[in-house]
């Protein structure tokens, strides 16, 4: 795969199909699934691979990794758990990251290369905390009925089911309440500058 072009969609009064629909059309093999979540993501997780590694071939390279992730193994996504975008915005980051200690590591003369530490590096710990603190805040400020699914479903392990019969609600209403918290905690966390 190429460096992402734009997306263009045939019938734009069509609605996008749903995270659930492209993952069981990509378990059962249907290549354009793949085309269609490339076309819709494949912006996102390249510019997110050239922010994180400053080039742009190896950006090209993590975006071709992502999908091909993704082709190869389309049940790893869990859409109970969240978006395709988030998760396929996780794995870029992941990617690149590795990317990024492969070339620290291979551009260090072997006598000063240290061992791998076990722990994430100042910065990135530094990140992880104001992203820890922008999602506590986040969900601090979503209505409570959306705070509870999140607390549950996230913060205790629950899926929607689980959810559903926790609060005494019917697993439609599970569902597209953890959909609508995440979805906004995504969006206040964008306005803070915390994920792309």
């Amino acid at each position: 795969m190429d460096a992402p072009g734009p997306a263009s969609d045939p019938d734009p009064d069509r609605a996008p199909p749903s995270d659930e629909d492209l993952r069981a059309r990509l378990a059962a093999g249907d290549e354009a699934a793949l085309g269609e979540v490339y076309d819709a993501y494949a912006t996102l997780v390249h510019g997110l691979a050239r922010r994180v590694t400053g080039d742009h071939e190896a950006a090209r390279d993590v975006t071709q990794e992502v999908f091909a992730g993704l082709w190869e193994r389309p049940l790893a996504f869990d859409p109970e758990r969240g978006t395709l975008r988030g998760w396929l915005a996780t794995l870029a980051h992941r990617r690149a990251v590795d990317w990024v200690r492969r070339e620290v590591r291979r551009s260090r003369p072997p006598e000063e290369a240290p061992e791998p530490p076990d722990t994430a590096g100042p910065d990135e710990a530094v990140l992880a905390g104001e992203l820890a603190s922008g999602v506590k805040r986040s969900v601090n400020a979503l209505p409570p009925p959306m705070r509870d699914v999140l607390e549950l479903a996230y913060y205790r392990g629950m899926t929607y089911r689980e959810v559903a019969a926790a609060l005494g609600i019917p697993e439609g209403t599970a569902k597209s309440r953890i959909r609508g918290a995440l979805a906004r905690v995504g969006r206040l966390l964008e306005r803070e500058g915390l994920v792309p």
